[in-house]
C-alpha cells in the first residue's frame, strides 16, 4: 500500500519553531517532487513549499518565505519543513504530498497525499 505520514505537528506558541517529517511506504520519495500543503478552517488549500524531485529545487509561498524551509534526506526516505517564526495565520492541518514529476504541480494534480498533521500556533 503507498502511503504517506506526516508528523511533528502540535501546539506552539507565536515565535516558535516545529518542525514537520513525511515519509513514505510502499515507494522511495528521492524520485518525486515534494510539496507541504495547508488547510486552514474555511480556507482554500494552499502550496506551502516545494522540493524537486532531482536537484533539490525549492519553492516557497510567500506567506512563508524565509521562516520555512523545506530539505529531504534520501536515506532516510524522509522530506522536513521546518518551521520557525510561527504565527497564529500558519495554524493550519499541514499536509505532504507527492508527484511522480521534477516539480510540484497544483495540489489537485499531486498523486499521493498523507492524512495530515494540525500545527496550531497559540499563546
Amino acid at each position: 500500500q503507498l502511503q504517506l505520514v506526516e508528523s511533528g505537528g502540535g501546539l506552539v506558541q507565536p515565535g516558535g519553531s516545529l518542525r514537520l517529517s513525511c515519509t513514505s511506504s510502499g515507494f522511495t520519495l528521492d524520485s518525486y517532487a515534494i510539496g507541504w500543503f495547508r488547510q486552514a478552517p474555511g480556507k482554500e488549500r494552499e502550496r506551502v513549499s516545494c522540493i524537486a524531485s532531482s536537484d533539490g529545487l525549492t519553492g516557497y509561498a510567500d506567506s512563508v518565505k524565509g521562516r520555512f524551509t523545506i530539505s529531504r534526506d534520501n536515506a532516510k526516505n524522509t522530506v522536513y519543513l521546518q518551521m520557525s517564526g510561527l504565527k497564529p495565520e500558519d495554524t493550519a492541518v499541514y499536509y505532504c504530498a507527492a508527484e511522480m514529476a521534477y516539480y510540484c504541480p497544483g495540489w489537485e494534480a499531486m498523486k499521493y497525499w498523507g492524512r495530515g498533521t494540525l500545527v496550531t500556533v497559540s499563546s
